[in-house]
């Protein structure tokens, strides 16, 4: 059983809960434990076999139970009794924004509504506003609701680089919008999640009717889904949902974050709110006790008012940031001028579009120390690719530049291909001669895990091998990662002293989060690289970058922050 079917039926079991009216205690207990799972980088059947599930935050005993029991016959007795005291289908109905637990119960009792579709038909036929504390108005409401829905559900995510650039084009249009002030992307955009739903925007005006006004007469607005007193959202020309909240400019800092989530970091951040008799909400905190609303205009005074130190947007997922904030010991998350070099560049030797010297000065233009310079080998069927003659000629022709230049090193390297059982396409004497070498997977992407797995800790056995780049080789919404047993490459990666990429193209971010996460918990070492093929490619490396800081890497997490001479003797390491 995947991990993903353990969080669905976690999360059903918490809803069934707040349809009993259990304690909200325990409903949380399985919220959490479900949320930890998702972001479990762990196959839990192997934590199951090796009795280690109360490692997971949130996994207690009676929890650990129901997980061995799912993991080792394949269905929970608990979840199925649970079900069968309910209406069939009633989950279906919680998917509808505004449809709560009891809502639910009563629509699946009262009118035999089990479907999203029945739903909609009890509305259209007047049914559904004949109940009590319900309306023609709640009514129109919910089927606006569903519509909204149906077309979330059918739109696709996009990659975090296409949404992002999206939003910075928004952004750019309206903030020459009058009196409007503090705008910023919030959401899991600012999150920098490789996949992206909606864009969400936060920001304070003067008067906010005429910023929603202008707002939803734009250009590339394609319909327009709602306009209140504090939020609009439309769909734009793309198919992607945009939603703008306007606060007093004074809640800024309180609406941003309200905005920012994750939800499990939000309810963790309530809870503990409540128990220091507070109130948390997008207009600032609430002493419960005198009713007083304290306003917070910026992000770092909404969390410094409730005693921790600031949580970046990227780690709140909801993990033991807010226990680390408390005692101010979070970590020193890496930042973009700590990267000192970019070691997975490709030229126009290969399918580059520029020269070996544009290069060196456009990464010296960057303030890098080093750059890689790892063309493709001529086994990939790549044009251009380099045999070894080529690449000999490479390197004399990086040494002379070498000469040349100052303040940049341009390292000798290649991006070898690993064949399909696990064997280089260039000779190991050859790899010598050269200062790095980045080993990647190009073909045979359907192999089993167990091929594939052992295909890669092959090349990652061959001394020759710095880096494995594009671990998993997925391309978002393109190509599904490789099956690989991540655990076991972690421990080869260890092993035999061979850096893990985090490939900073936006369309691969390969590494994913949650794998840096556990491979910096084990000790692997890691870089971050462009893959870039062309110069403007090289500043794609702050997409790297966060997610490095949602895997909570510092600097010292990742080589290439590395000054030259300390990189070059981990190199001869």
């Amino acid at each position: 059983m995947e991990n993903s079917e353990i969080v669905r039926i976690l999360n059903d079991i918490a809803d069934l809960l707040e349809l009993k009216g259990e304690s909200v205690f325990k409903i949380r207990a399985y919220q959490k434990a479900a949320h930890s799972i998702e972001y479990l980088s762990e196959d839990i059947a192997k934590l199951v076999a090796e009795n280690r599930l109360k490692e997971i935050p949130g996994v207690g005993d009676a929890i650990s139970k129901k997980i061995t029991e799912l993991i080792t016959t394949g269905h929970l007795e608990y979840y199925n009794k649970l079900r069968a005291e309910f209406p069939e289908g009633i989950g279906a109905l919680m998917e509808i924004p505004g449809i709560g637990p009891r809502t639910a119960l009563i629509l699946a009792r009262d009118l035999g509504v089990t479907t999203i579709d029945e739903l909609e038909k009890s509305i259209q036929d007047g049914r559904l506003a004949t109940l009590p504390r319900m309306g023609e108005k709640t009514a129109q409401n919910i089927l606006r609701q569903i519509q909204n829905y149906r077309k979330k559900k059918n739109e696709l995510r996009v990659s975090l680089g296409v949404a992002l650039t999206e939003a910075e084009s928004l952004l750019e249009e309206l903030k020459y919008l009058p009196g409007l002030k503090n705008l910023a992307l919030a959401g899991s955009l600012r999150r920098f999640k490789d996949t992206i739903g909606d864009i969400d925007i936060v920001g304070t005006a003067d008067n906010p009717q005429e910023v929603f006004q202008r707002f939803t007469t734009m250009p590339r607005i394609r319909e327009v889904l709602e306009t209140g007193t504090t939020k609009a959202s439309v769909i734009i020309s793309s198919g992607m949902q945009v939603d703008l909240r306007l606060v007093d400019h004074d809640s800024f800092g309180s609406a941003l974050q309200h905005s920012t989530g994750s939800q499990q970091h939000s309810l963790n951040l309530r809870q503990r709110a409540e128990r220091l008799g507070l109130s948390l909400s997008e207009y600032g905190i609430t002493n419960l006790a005198t009713g007083e609303l304290h306003k917070c205009p910026t992000e770092e005074g909404f969390y410094q008012q409730q005693g921790l130190e600031y949580i970046p947007p990227e780690i709140r997922e909801g993990r033991n940031e807010i226990e680390l904030a408390e005692k101010d010991a979070l970590p020193r998350l890496i930042d973009i001028r700590d990267i000192r070099g970019d070691l997975h560049v490709h030229s126009d030797w290969s399918d580059g579009s520029d020269s070996l010297e544009d290069l060196a000065l456009a990464a010296q233009a960057r303030g890098y120390q080093y750059l890689a310079i790892t063309d493709h080998s001529v086994g990939l069927g790549i044009a251009h690719g380099l045999d070894i003659e080529r690449l000999h000629q490479q390197i004399q022709k990086i040494k002379e530049i070498n000469q040349r230049f100052s303040g940049i090193r341009l390292l000798t390297g290649v991006e070898v291909d690993i064949r399909a059982n696990g064997t280089l396409d260039i000779p190991d004497e050859i790899l010598a001669e050269l200062d790095i070498v980045l080993a990647s997977v190009h073909s045979s992407m359907n192999q089993s895990e167990e091929q594939m797995t052992r295909r890669i800790i092959s090349a990652m056995e061959n001394p020759q091998v710095d880096i494995i780049a594009h671990p998993t080789g997925r391309l978002l919404g393109e190509r599904d990662p490789a099956a690989i047993n991540m655990e076991e490459l972690f421990q080869a990666a260890i092993q035999n002293k061979t850096a893990l990429e985090i490939s900073a193209m936006p369309s691969r971010l390969d590494l994913k989060d949650t794998h840096v996460y556990r491979a910096r918990e084990l000790g692997v070492k890691m870089v971050i690289n462009t893959d870039a093929h062309r110069i403007e490619h090289l500043d794609l490396v702050y997409f790297g970058v966060r997610t490095a800081r949602r895997g909570w890497c510092a600097a010292g997490d990742i080589l290439n922050t590395l000054p030259l001479a300390e990189f070059l003797a981990f190199l001869k390491r």
